[in-house]
């Protein structure tokens, strides 16, 4: 792999491997804390938010709290510009200036937020959000599945075809996702 092949590895693995701490970070804290505590009614951050000071004895920890979820938020962020950015110039190959690019993508991303907030308030937000993780939960087996497939085809990628050990853990995980998915998917059928 050349030195842009490196480097471009490095910015797209920044951002998800801090995504990944942030968020079990924020898993781990809820799990701790609402939990053990008998706080099983959190239903949205503006209540995780409210609850967190009085519950960890600091007024910082809502700070904190807040940091973790804009570092969370702007790692999704990065992640998802650098990911429409490649499929604009590498499968579409449209050619548009960097900034251009960047404006159109993030553009993608931030106007239906922004115009769900205008129309609905604080509730369409936070119903906009769990939706937008439901509908991502149900369509990530759609997108692994293939890219595991293909990186692995060695006629298509040559030398830099995905290495066995890793194609066997990324079909592991992507059966877990897949078997979590159908197990909520038959909860919900039930009505539990």
């Amino acid at each position: 792999m050349n030195a842009h092949g490196w480097v471009t590895t490095t910015l797209i693995l920044l951002p998800l491997g801090g995504a990944l701490l942030v968020n079990s970070a924020i898993l781990a804290l809820a799990a701790a804390v609402f939990y053990r505590a008998g706080h099983v009614e959190v239903a949205e951050l503006r209540d995780a938010h409210r609850l967190l000071a009085p519950l960890l004895g600091s007024r910082g920890a809502a700070t904190v709290f807040a940091i973790a979820l804009l570092a969370a938020g702007q790692s999704a962020t990065l992640t998802g510009t650098m990911a429409g950015q490649v499929v604009m110039t590498g499968f579409l190959r449209v050619r548009l200036r960097p900034w251009a690019r960047r404006l159109l993508t993030r553009g993608f991303a931030i106007v239906p937020a922004l115009a769900v907030a205008a129309w609905a308030g604080d509730h369409g937000t936070s119903d906009l959000l769990v939706a937008s993780q439901v509908i991502l939960s149900l369509q990530l087996p759609f997108a692994v599945l293939p890219l595991l497939w293909l990186t692995a085809d060695r006629a298509r990628m040559g030398a830099l075809a995905t290495p066995r050990w890793m194609t066997a853990l990324g079909w592991g995980c992507a059966a877990v996702i897949v078997g979590v998915n159908g197990y909520l998917i038959a909860v919900m059928a039930r009505g539990g």
